[in-house]
């Protein structure tokens, strides 16, 4: 059983600088991706980014430039450093493992950002 646990959301004031982080557990192959994805009220959920085993990121359009992912894969843990971070950053966050085409998916943590 592969387990996704995300931490570090809350209520946050916008320019802020939270970090998400995910600890995935269980067993499963050391070639994969994690990554983030959101989903806002009324919107589908959408790709924050993503990083590889072995290093490869991709972010959204939106949070480029804003965000970064990184990961600890003797921890098989991914981060989401969130920087400057505005209104409509607010969404619930969800953490993906993705191994050979099959996604594992955390409950999500919610972020709030006020003004």
């Amino acid at each position: 059983q592969v387990q996704l646990e995300e931490s570090g959301g809350g209520l946050v004031q916008a320019g802020e600088s939270p970090r998400l982080s995910c600890k995935a557990s269980g067993t499963f192959f050391s070639f994969n991706t994690m990554g983030w994805f959101r989903q806002a009220p009324g919107k589908e959920r959408e790709l924050v980014a993503t990083i590889s085993s072995v290093g490869k990121t991709i972010y959204s359009d939106s949070v480029k430039g804003r965000f970064t992912i990184s990961r600890d894969n003797a921890k098989n843990t991914v981060y989401l450093q969130m920087n400057s971070l505005k209104f409509e950053d607010t969404a619930i966050y969800y953490c993906n493992l993705r191994v050979i085409r099959k996604d594992y998916w955390g409950q999500g943590t919610q972020v709030t950002v006020s003004s």
